[in-house]
């Protein structure tokens, strides 16, 4: 008997904006492979309460800004999180962003990106879960910039140097009964092959699932 947890992935393999979800699935797989299955989907309704009830985290990777997930989408993910579930969110997954409730329950918006190129990430806060045994680390990755809101009292996690002075790469913050990480690195399948980022994403999944 498979007595791992269950994720679930959701993002874009027929009509991606920008970052399809193929070779991306696989990566993550391997990534959870010891300690979680993972189902992978571009159906939205799984974000619908009876679906996403019989995980113990969602990850999203939903390339979806030109988009909205519906109002019934919407409350399934938002009840799921509040109730105690873990959401994950991966780069271009942000695009959740889309309906203001999740962008309240995000903490943040993507607002653009300069140029992909070798970015230089520092660990800001140490002693949280997720960044546990991760030092400073250079990748070449599509930055994004963001706005907080003052809503979410949010821990930001990891920031990225760039010529106007540090930006937020990643943040943790729990909302209800749930726990939600965003990891801004992830752009393409060569992302994933980087031994930190890995790391990032297994120790964020055990957290938002409540391993630790």
């Amino acid at each position: 008997m498979d007595h791992r947890k269950k994720a679930l992935l959701l993002g874009d393999y027929t009509h991606p904006d920008w970052h399809p979800l193929q070779g991306v699935d696989a990566e993550i797989s391997r990534i959870f492979h010891d300690s979680m299955t993972v189902q992978c989907s571009e159906n939205r309704n799984m974000l619908l309460q009876e679906n996403i009830s019989g995980f113990d985290m969602c990850i999203s990777y939903m390339d979806d800004w030109k988009g909205k997930v519906s109002p019934q989408q919407t409350a399934g993910l938002l009840s799921y999180v509040s109730n105690g579930g873990g959401l994950v969110i991966l780069h271009n997954g942000i695009s959740l962003q889309n309906r203001y409730e999740l962008k309240q329950m995000i903490g943040a918006k993507f607002l653009h990106h300069p140029p992909y190129g070798p970015l230089e990430f520092t660990v800001t806060e140490h002693k949280h879960p997720v960044t546990e045994g991760i030092t400073g680390f250079t990748m070449e990755e599509e930055p994004y910039l963001f706005e907080f809101g003052s809503f979410a009292e949010t821990t930001i996690l990891l920031e990225y140097q760039t010529e106007d002075g540090p930006k937020p790469a990643a943040w943790a913050h729990t909302y209800g009964l749930g726990r939600i990480v965003y990891l801004m690195p992830g752009h393409h399948v060569p992302s994933f092959a980087h031994d930190s980022y890995r790391q990032l994403i297994l120790q964020a999944g055990k957290w938002a699932a409540r391993y630790v």
